[in-house]
This record gives structure tokens, sequence and C-alpha cells, in this order.
């Protein structure tokens, strides 16, 4: 509640109460009920609004059915605000203590030494195996049954999902827009539920969707690989040259009972702080890019002008290169593909759950080739 995100929460609420956007309590309503005042003397909105801890206050001094209108609408917006950080990445929770079957130290350098102390500044990258917490079809009925659940297949992709409510979000008008959560074998994806019926995912029988579910966990890894860059050591020295959009710290043990405290670094990030550093270049492996691209939804530039993202075509994920036309041949030759989209060509890489990763991890390095990388 005395969060980053609960001030910008609240900053949001009294915007809406102001703006007129807060339905079932306007403004005039809210500063008699509370007494706390969001119109400056000019007439706008003021800059000094009243902190967290006196909303509160004020908000217990309400009839019961109007503290719960007011604080459901600021815990929901308090809501969105975290929900958006986790999926940016950026979301703080102090020291987390990280946990896999396990870490390993692929490479570590010195990147600092305090003049007056003698204290290093290590970069470390450390490999990390996580066991994949798949459900099977069996629990998922189960859990469907349980919160209202919808069993669901889509239509195009042949994948089954459980649908289940979840809390709404507002839009910049201040109208509630219903949402559901759609849980997958691997992940979890919130969406608007007018988006949900004009999609492929449709409602199927128990039989259809076991079949589906199934077919999906028996193809999918018993466990992941990622890596974690960390710096670990004196960092107030170098603390600027960091990203400070993300100053998260974790702590963990390796597989040999080395005990590291450090400052994660985005893996898209890493290029550019090993320059800041002086470290030498170091180009990211095909396994990489492919795990940054898809699962962490960065964007990598490669040489010659050619960028490598994740695109949305018809609400599936397919990795694209932008700005490639020019080396289309060389590209369709490796195995890629083009796809003309509003009268527009693009390029397109392959993407196949079913696709053994040693192999197209090979393809990767060959379309690296073709890039000239």
């Amino acid at each position: 509640m005395e969060s980053n995100y609960a001030e910008h929460a609240l900053y949001e609420l009294f915007k809406q109460i102001y703006q007129g956007r807060f339905y079932e309590v306007s403004l005039g309503k809210f500063e008699q009920m509370t007494g706390l005042g969001l119109t400056s003397h000019e007439g706008g909105m003021k800059i000094d609004l009243p902190p967290l801890r006196q909303f509160l206050n004020r908000l217990l001094a309400l009839r019961i059915d109007m503290q719960n209108i007011i604080f459901e609408r600021f815990e929901l917006l308090l809501s969105q605000q975290i929900e958006a950080a986790i999926a940016a990445g950026v979301y703080e929770m102090g020291v987390e203590t990280l946990r896999a079957e396990r870490f390993t130290v692929e490479s570590q350098e010195a990147v600092y030494t305090h003049p007056a102390t003698g204290s290093v500044t290590n970069y470390l990258k450390i490999e990390r195996t996580q066991k994949n917490n798949i459900r099977t079809a069996d629990e998922m009925l189960e859990f469907a049954s349980m919160y209202q659940g919808k069993l669901m297949v889509n239509t195009k992709s042949g994948h089954a999902v459980v649908s289940i409510p979840t809390h709404s979000i507002y839009d910049a008008d201040g109208g509630v827009v219903p949402r559901v959560l759609l849980i997958r074998p691997q992940k979890e994806t919130r969406l608007p539920v007018q988006d949900l019926e004009s999609s492929t995912w449709g409602q199927v029988s128990i039989d259809a969707f076991t079949a589906a579910w199934s077919t999906e966990v028996n193809e999918l890894p018993k466990f992941t690989t990622d890596y974690l860059h960390l710096v670990t050591g004196i960092l107030l020295p170098i603390w600027k040259i960091l990203p400070q959009q993300n100053s998260r710290v974790f702590r963990l043990q390796t597989s040999d009972g080395q005990k590291i405290l450090g400052r994660v670094v985005n893996a898209h990030d890493i290029q550019t702080v090993r320059e800041q550093l002086g470290l030498r270049n170091q180009l990211l492996s095909p396994e990489e890019l492919v795990k940054l691209v898809l699962n962490e939804r960065s964007t990598q530039q490669l040489p010659g002008g050619v960028t490598l993202r994740r695109s949305y075509i018809a609400t599936e994920p397919r990795i694209e290169l932008v700005n490639a036309i020019s080396l289309a041949e060389r590209l369709l030759a490796v195995g890629c593909f083009t796809e003309i989209i509003n009268w527009k060509k693009r390029v397109f890489i392959p993407v196949s759950d079913k696709a053994p990763a040693k192999q197209f991890y090979i393809f990767i390095s060959k379309i690296m080739k073709a890039v000239k990388i």
C-alpha cells in the first residue's frame, strides 16, 4: 500500500474522479464526503494531491457501501499497475530469492575495481535450468470446476485453454472492461471478453479439451534452460551505467554451493552495458536471440539494418525479420517465408512448437549467416 504502484494507482483514481470518469462517485460528492480537495484555486486539478495515508483514513469515515465502491476501483487500478510492471519485467519486490533445478556460472568477468578499497565488481552470465510446471488435463478439469472455468480449444492452432473470470480494467473513458484469464500448459494471458468472443477460441466438450490439452502437454520439454545476467560486488560507483528502468536484486545459490547476490541486467540491455563497461563485444547465441524475442518480447537489431522482433499475426506470435526484403532470396533459401499483409511483403521465420530445439537453433544460425552477422 505504500509502494510506487499504489501511489500511481491513487493518482489515476483522483484523475478519474476529477475528469468525471468514475460514474458512481462525482467530484463534488467525493470532496464533500471525504473533505479531500482535488480542485486547485485556479480551477484545475491540484498538483499536491492528498497522500495515500490520508486518503485511506478518510475512506474509513464513509458508509460501508461507499467504502467498497471507492476501494474496489482503487484496488483494480493498483492491480493494473502491478500487472503492467510484471509484464514489462520491471516489477520490484526487493531482494528476490531465485530457485531452480540448477544454477551454473557460465562466465565471470571483472568489470570494475574500486581504487580506494580494491573491491571488485563482476559481471556474471548464469545458466538457469528449471523444471517446467506442467498441469495434466485431469488437474485442469478439477481447476475449471472450482473456478467456473470454460474448456476451450483454438480452431486454428488446436491448443487448449481453461478460461476463468478475472478482474476487470478501465479504459481511457473510465468504462469497465470485463476480462478473462486464459490458462495454457505453460503460460497465462488476460484478455477482454469482447476479444475472446471474436477470436478463434471456442468452448468444447470435456473429451475434446482433454485430447487437445494432453497432446500439447506430451510434446512439451520437461526442463527449460535460460540465462541470467547479474552484476555483483561493489555497485554504487557504476550504478548510473546500469539500466535505470530495472533495479531488481536477486539472491541465488549455484549447484556447487556458491552464494550470489547481484543486480540483474536484462539480456536485451547486456550488449550496451558491456560496451559501457569496456568489455569485449560478445554476440548473443541463436538460443539467446530466440528466447529474448519470443519470451521477453525484445527487439534485436542485426547488422545490415535488419531487425528481429516478435509480431502477432491473427493472434499468433511469429518471429519477423524487418527491413529484410532486399535479402529475401537469401533468406528464402535457408527456410524463411514471405507473406503479403495489407499489400506489404513481410519476411518471417517459421516457428513450430513441435520442432526439436537443437534443429531450430541450427536454422537460426543459418539466418544469422545470411544477414552476415
